[in-house]
This record gives C-alpha cells, sequence and structure tokens, in this order.
C-alpha cells in the first residue's frame, strides 16, 4: 500500500464508532501511515467528505 493510493474499506476489525461504521463499502485515499500499539502499521485513509480515519492493513484492499 502506497500514499495516495485508492482503497476499499471493507472489513472492521474491532468496534468502532458510528462515523467509521459508515465508512465500510466507502472508498478514499492512503495519505499516510500510522504506529499502531506493537501489532503492526496502520494505514490513514482519506475520504471524499475530507475526513480521515486509520485502518488496519487487512482491512482494506486497493480498488
Amino acid at each position: 500500500m502506497e500514499i495516495g493510493q485508492k482503497v476499499k474499506v471493507f472489513r472492521l476489525r474491532d468496534r468502532v464508532s458510528a462515523a467509521v461504521a459508515k465508512k465500510l463499502g466507502a472508498i478514499g485515499t492512503i495519505e499516510g501511515y500510522k504506529v499502531t500499539d506493537g501489532a503492526g502499521v496502520g494505514v490513514v485513509v482519506k475520504f471524499d467528505d475530507n475526513t480521515s480515519t486509520w485502518f488496519f492493513e487487512d482491512e482494506i484492499k486497493p480498488v
């Protein structure tokens, strides 16, 4: 996964807020990376509505 790449949110690993749950199935652009609590690296995704949040790599797939 690279910065600028378009991705689709296809699953959510953990319980999340309602706002993040609405992103399931949404397409966004990778804008950066986030170091998680030792479980790996997260990917920060920005959506068309100018919101952004991070996901684990196994929660998104390239489109």
